[in-house]
């Protein structure tokens, strides 16, 4: 009896290793990629996700056009001109700080990186108290006229990418302090190209809201 027990742990135990052994021949195989073919992968992604970004800033372009259009031409919010020029170029340094971080920890200089980063999340914050000054001095509001409601629903748009992309900054000027970048800094490379994306973006919108058209007379 004990024979017949042992005899057939022994077969099962034979069966298993089979099973194993066709498993490893014959499927459940990993598939491992390489560091410069994950690095692709999330270009790839990211690059995908900004054109989606692309389109939605371009629907919210083509709506100012259609909706602030009269028979007398394009009409614009009435607007703080002197504060739109300043945060419009406080943005744009914050990209030149940015791209001269990436190039500082391209080089294996940290302490550049951190001092650029650090100077473009506070321009960031610069910028966005800005634009929510301009909604506090704002002559017209969303209830009051379509101008109005078209500043703040571009600028509240706009707003939110931006406070995204300072958060993105905060996170890897964080990894950087730490330490966590060398020679692979795809955190940087990526939160670079948002915050350019979402400079851009603003160039368009500062155009759109502050220089293109008359400020009608409501009356």
């Amino acid at each position: 009896m004990s024979t017949s027990i042992i005899e057939r742990s022994a077969a099962q135990q034979e069966v298993a290793v089979a099973h194993d052994t066709h498993d490893e021949h014959h499927g459940h195989h990993i598939i491992e990629f390489t560091p410069q073919q994950r690095l692709a992968m999330n270009r790839l992604g990211f690059w995908l996700f900004l054109i989606s970004e692309t389109f939605l800033f371009s629907g919210i372009l083509v709506a100012r056009i259609v909706l602030l259009r009269n028979e007398d031409g394009f009409t614009r919010p009435e607007l703080d001109q002197q504060l739109g020029l300043l945060i419009t170029s406080i943005l744009l340094l914050s990209s030149f700080a940015i791209n001269f971080g990436e190039v500082a920890i391209s080089r294996g200089d940290r302490n550049i990186f951190l001092a650029a980063f650090g100077a473009a999340i506070l321009m960031g914050f610069v910028f966005t108290g800005g634009v929510v000054y301009e909604w506090s001095i704002a002559h017209d509001s969303p209830s009051e006229s379509i101008e109005g409601g078209m500043f703040f629903f571009m600028t509240g748009m706009h707003a939110l990418h931006v406070i995204t992309g300072i958060g993105f900054l905060i996170a890897v000027w964080w990894n950087g302090y730490l330490g966590n970048y060398d020679e692979n800094h795809w955190g940087v490379e990526a939160s670079a190209l948002y915050w350019h994306f979402v400079d851009v973006v603003w160039v368009f919108f500062y155009v759109a809201l502050y220089l293109i058209g008359n400020v009608p007379h409501h009356g």
